[in-house]
Parts: C-alpha cells; structure tokens; sequence
C-alpha cells in the first residue's frame, strides 16, 4: 500500500478502488497586452491582425483562446487560457469580474457628468450598473480617466462616455480581474503568476459554492 504523496512514473497505471485515474494536464494561462489593431479572435475572415498571430509569434504552443474581449481599437490587457471551465466563470454576468479602463476623453468631464457615471448612465437598452471613476487628469479639452465597471455590455465603455458628450479618444483596459498591465509592452505576453492564478481560482471557488444547493 502507497503512502500519501508518493510518486510514480509517466508510464505507471495508478488505480484507486479498481477505478484509473488519469492524470490532469496542467493548464496554460497567458497574459497579453493587445494592441490597437488586433481583433481579439482566433482567425479573421478579412485578414486583420488577430491575438492569435501574437501568441504564435511568442512561441506559445497550447490552444489557448482570449478570456473575453477587447474592441478593435481598445488596447490593454487580455488573459488568454486552455482552461475552459475557468474562462467561462470569468466571463459569466453573474460573477461580475471587475475591469479597469484608462479612458482619454474629448472635453473637460465636468462634476455633473461623473456624478452620472457613479449613479449608472442610461443606455439604449438599460441604465448601466454605476460604475467606479477616478479621474486622472482635466485639461482644456480633453480629461483622462480611470473607469472600473462589473458589466461587460458590447462597446460599454465608449457609449457611457458618448451619453455623457464625452466620446472617447483612446481607450485602454488596465486590470481584468486580479490581472494588471502593468509594464507589459504592446504586443508582449507573460505568464500569470501565481498570485495571479490563486486569485483567479478563488473567484471560481466562490462560484462552485454559489451553485451549492442550500
């Protein structure tokens, strides 16, 4: 009989109550930060640039796929994984995974308008859940902003801002969950780190008991 931790070969057939048990492939997650430009897909059928030519380019050789998504033109940080189970909590409504956006704006934000933000700006299909804004810098015409949203509405970001007058200039995203850009140039990846994959792992956590019935 084995103790508890003990190690065997690649090879060994290991058996617990006469059930093989296999092995469980280690996932990989990657950390992008995607470029203006780059459609975040896998292949385009126009021949865009996609996150797909970035990760070949790295060397990255799983099958990885984005976690989510970034526009066309919003730059910013894109964790990319194999990990099915997980990428599909991280983009599920209900978890509401925070995002952190840098907003450069036409025009001086003016009180009234953060005030909007911070209650929900009205969109065409609803008010948007109020939001987090701190705002970076305020010149003569154009304000620098840092907005941190729960939803993952289709282009959220711009149309708060073109309701409020203010459309956008440059958007880039700063944080995905507990994942930030930190000093990673455009184009580059890095793997998450471990502090990074324990915090993505409690938020999955939290959804398993979540499901638990009571």
């Amino acid at each position: 009989m084995r103790e508890l931790g003990t190690s065997v070969g690649d090879d060994a057939l290991v058996e617990v109550d006469g059930r093989v048990v296999r092995p469980v492939a280690a996932h990989t997650y990657v950390v992008l930060h995607k470029p203006v430009g780059v459609m975040t897909t896998m292949r385009d059928p126009e021949g865009r640039r996609t996150v797909a030519d970035l990760i070949r380019r790295a060397g990255i050789a799983a099958r990885v796929v984005p976690v989510g998504r970034l526009d066309y033109d919003t730059s910013g940080v894109l964790l990319l994984t194999d990990d099915g189970e997980l990428a599909n909590i991280l983009t599920h409504p209900r978890y509401g995974v925070e995002k952190t956006y840098r907003a450069t704006l036409r025009g001086r934000l003016e009180s009234d308008a953060v005030e909007r933000i911070l209650r929900g700006v009205r969109l065409e299909e609803g008010r948007a859940a109020p939001a987090q804004l701190r705002v970076v810098a305020v010149r003569r015409d154009v304000s620098l902003v840092d907005l941190t949203l729960h939803e993952g509405r289709n282009r959220q970001v711009r149309r708060m801002f073109e309701a409020l007058d203010h459309p956008v200039v440059a958007l880039a995203r700063l944080r995905f969950g507990p994942i930030s850009l930190g000093e990673l140039a455009p184009g580059a990846t890095r793997a998450v780190s471990e502090r990074e994959l324990a915090a993505l792992h409690r938020i999955a956590g939290a959804s398993d008991d979540e499901e638990e019935p009571a």
